[in-house]
């Protein structure tokens, strides 16, 4: 089963660009449906509001349960003391699976991490070049998974690339994706250096096109064990982690002071057996 780890759907609200305009399925289905690419990780373009934003993504993803898996995006700075509130209803009432960041927006904060603590998701996290930021990460939180989009930069840098890699050889909750990366040494690198249990698939779609990325990863001659890996295997593995009760109450010490935030959270451990989110064995290669 192939997985792409990193798909956007939906529609921004900013209009600057293509990025925070829209982000239309339509195109990008198809594309993927023909090149095998059986389930895709969807989550928001940029937008002012990304709870209203998830909710977007939620009713995309229900339309096509079967092809799409929601990620909850979330603005580190300006959603602080909601964050547990906003992954909370993500995870519980519409089964996503995992936080994005991009830090465009803001680089993650102790609350984001320790909300992905609480309910075992991974994070990607976009660092915009600055790799260094893996390295604060990681350290801190050695039990949240970062995954790091387009080996560290969309542009190409090769310094980037090549930190990533070292970290993804580093630190063992480390991981990359393959979107948007051009200089194809990095993901041969990755590969050899980090293992490929440490890359993923992911089409940065509906912009790249989805064949195109993943033909790079076919044309890094994997053995067939080693590019089931990097093609679902390892965002399915991380996706699975998620824990059927969270744990909420370290969540509610650490993540933040406020009484606001300390009310959503209590209202989230007495919440019903429904926060469970549904089970990743149809994902399981």
């Amino acid at each position: 089963m192939i997985i792409d780890c990193h798909c956007h759907a939906g529609k921004g609200d900013r209009m600057t660009a293509p990025w925070n305009t829209d982000a239309p399925l339509g195109p990008y289905l198809r594309r993927a449906r023909a090149a095998g690419i059986d389930r895709t990780v969807v989550f928001a373009p940029f937008h002012s509001d990304y709870a209203r934003a998830n909710a977007e993504v939620a009713r995309i993803v229900a339309r096509a349960p079967d092809r799409l898996i929601g990620f909850a995006f979330v603005h580190a700075d300006r959603d602080a003391g909601r964050i547990l509130n906003m992954v909370g209803r993500a995870v519980r009432d519409w089964g996503f699976r995992g936080i994005k960041v991009h830090g465009r927006d803001a680089m993650p904060t102790r609350e984001v991490c320790e909300v992905a603590r609480a309910f075992g998701l991974p994070v990607l996290v976009d660092v915009i070049g600055q790799a260094h930021v893996v390295d604060m990460l990681a350290p801190q939180y050695p039990d949240v998974d970062f995954i790091i989009p387009h080996l560290g930069s969309f542009s190409g840098d090769w310094r980037a690339h090549q930190q990533v890699v070292d970290q993804m050889t580093r630190h063992t909750n480390v991981y990359g994706d393959t979107s948007g990366v051009y200089r194809f040494d990095y993901l041969e690198m990755a590969v050899r250096q980090a293992g490929p249990e440490k890359l993923l698939f992911g089409s940065d779609g509906p912009w790249l096109h989805p064949a195109a990325e993943l033909h790079k990863v076919k044309l890094l001659g994997l053995a067939a064990a080693d590019e089931r890996l990097v093609l679902g295997g390892n965002i399915a593995r991380l996706m699975g982690r998620a824990r059927p009760r969270p744990a909420l109450r370290p969540a509610l010490a650490r993540a933040t002071a406020r009484p606001s935030e300390r009310a959503a959270v209590e209202k989230l451990i007495h919440s019903d057996p429904a926060l469970a989110p549904p089970s990743l064995a149809d994902y399981q290669l």
